[in-house]
C-alpha cells in the first residue's frame, strides 16, 4: 500500500514556474510507477505525465512537452513534478498516483493523493 501527498502548488503569474512534490509512504513506493493528473473545473481527470520506477522513461501529455519535467527519489519516497512557462490553461487540482507499470492512463493508478491547487494568472 502507498499513502500520497502533494505539496507546491500555488498562484504564479503565466510564464513562472512551481515545482510539485509527492511524498510516499509504504516500502513499495520503489517498485512503483508514478504519474501526474489534473483537473480543472468542470472538466475530466487527465494524465499530465509519468515516470517508470527507476526513473529512465518518462511520458508526457503533448501540451506540456517541453515545458514540465517529471522526476523522482526513491531514496526520499519522493516523485516531482517541475512545471516551466505556466499558461493559464494549466490551472488545475494535480495529482499524483502509483501504479503497477507506466501509463497514462488513469484507470490503471491503484493510489491517489488528495491533490494541489495550482492556479496561473495571466
Amino acid at each position: 500500500q502507498v499513502q500520497l501527498v502533494e505539496s507546491g502548488g500555488g498562484l504564479v503569474q503565466a510564464g513562472g514556474s512551481l515545482r510539485l512534490s509527492c511524498a510516499a509512504s509504504g516500502r513499495t513506493f520503489s517498485n512503483a510507477a508514478m504519474g501526474w493528473f489534473r483537473q480543472a473545473p468542470g472538466k475530466e481527470r487527465q494524465f499530465v505525465a509519468a515516470i517508470n520506477r527507476i526513473g529512465g522513461v518518462t511520458y508526457y501529455t503533448n501540451s506540456v512537452k517541453g515545458r514540465f519535467a517529471v522526476s523522482r527519489d526513491n531514496a526520499q519516497n519522493t516523485v516531482y513534478l517541475l512545471m516551466n512557462s505556466l499558461k493559464p490553461e494549466d490551472t488545475a487540482v494535480y495529482y499524483c498516483a502509483a501504479s503497477r507499470g507506466v501509463s497514462g492512463k488513469l484507470a490503471e493508478y491503484d493510489y491517489w493523493g488528495q491533490g494541489t491547487q495550482v492556479t496561473v494568472s495571466s
